[in-house]
């Protein structure tokens, strides 16, 4: 399908993958399910902007879609009281998961959520990007528009922050 057709033809802009991903990527961002549909149509909305601007399609819409999404999470997450963010990001980490959890990926899953909430927003944004959503550091410094030295660091200290976090826990071991 052509960019320009896309908005004459009343289609959905995002693939039915690609609205899972960004939904997957909300959740683990900490946006309440509640809030998830927001995410999405912003994303839907920059998109059209960017249609509205004359700009081309991103050249991956897969990879450009979790990017706002994580920036929407990132926006999300300023000025919300810490304790409520985990409560919701237990409850939203739920409801996509496939499995039913056992005892220890409950606690996993309580370690993870807490480690991430006590990253810096920025931190915890290259980290869901590469560990989550598979993007390689060039490509998320191509959608974040920053250096890919800066994501190398940011994703370094984030990796070893949750590490340091996780051991700390006794939920993972040296």
């Amino acid at each position: 399908m052509r960019w320009g057709t896309v908005l004459a033809e009343e289609q959905d802009l995002l693939s039915v993958a690609q609205i899972r991903r960004v939904k997957a990527v909300l959740a683990l961002g900490g946006v309440p399910r509640d809030d998830q549909a927001d995410g999405v149509q912003q994303v839907r909305l920059r998109l059209i902007e960017r249609l509205a601007r004359g700009a081309e399609a991103p050249r991956d819409l897969g990879a450009w879609a979790v990017a706002v999404a994580s920036n929407y999470a990132v926006d999300w997450h300023r000025g919300r009281n810490r304790q409520e963010r985990v409560s919701e990001r237990l409850k939203t980490m739920g409801a996509w998961r496939e499995t039913v959890p056992g005892p220890e990926d409950e606690l996993l899953t309580l370690a993870v959520a807490e480690g991430l909430d006590a990253l810096p927003a920025l931190q915890r944004q290259v980290l869901i990007l590469r560990y989550y959503a598979d993007l390689t550091v060039p490509r998320i410094a191509e959608v974040l528009a920053i250096p890919a030295g800066t994501v190398k660091s940011r994703l370094h200290a984030a990796v070893r922050a949750m590490r340091e976090r996780l051991e700390a826990d006794a939920v993972v071991e040296r």
